[in-house]
């Protein structure tokens, strides 16, 4: 196997120049060498699979024509990670800038409800004891049976009064 010098000489910058950039304490500059440093892992793996060869997934070729899948598999998910991870500091970057551009207000967020008076609020919002009551009325009810918790509860409910006022009958002997 042997590598491009071109290829090695590449990636031996890329490294050198994104570590050197993220030394910065700029999140700009953090995010533009971890690209670098993300691309020059990228060519490492590129460099480090061997010589080309067949795709694995080809019929009809021999096993030492065959090039390794676990490189590219790798370079994949370094892509992945890599975009990951720039989707992170880009969101880093802005809201940074944001909060800077807010100047001495900072994170703070104005009060909407803050021109409402007391009954206002009152007027909007139920107090939680009316819930609590509703809740507990519906389930005395449902325990005395005076309320159904829905319309098939009152359609058996009429058929169990019909069902049973004609079993009643039956039981007295009444028939009509």
């Amino acid at each position: 196997m042997s590598a491009s010098l071109t290829l090695v000489i590449v990636m031996a910058v890329m490294y050198a120049a994104g570590v050197y950039v993220m030394l910065e304490r700029s999140l700009t500059r953090v995010l533009i060498g971890f690209l670098l440093v993300g691309n020059a892992t990228n060519l490492l793996i590129f460099i480090m699979s061997g010589r080309p060869g067949s795709a694995p997934i080809v019929t009809g070729a021999s096993v030492e024509d065959m090039v390794d899948p676990i490189p590219q598999v790798l370079m994949l998910t370094a892509i992945v990670i890599n975009f990951g991870i720039t989707a992170l500091l880009l969101a880093l970057i802005y809201r940074s800038w944001w909060l800077a551009q807010l100047g001495d207000e900072g994170d703070t967020l104005t009060d909407e409800h803050a021109t409402e008076s007391g009954d206002d609020a009152d007027a909007t919002f139920r107090s939680s004891s009316d819930d609590d009551d509703a809740v507990a009325e519906s389930i005395d009810e449902f325990e005395r049976g005076d309320g159904a918790t829905s319309d098939e509860d009152i359609v058996s409910t009429k058929t169990d009064a019909a069902g049973g006022a004609a079993a009643s009958a039956s039981n007295r002997g009444d028939t009509r």
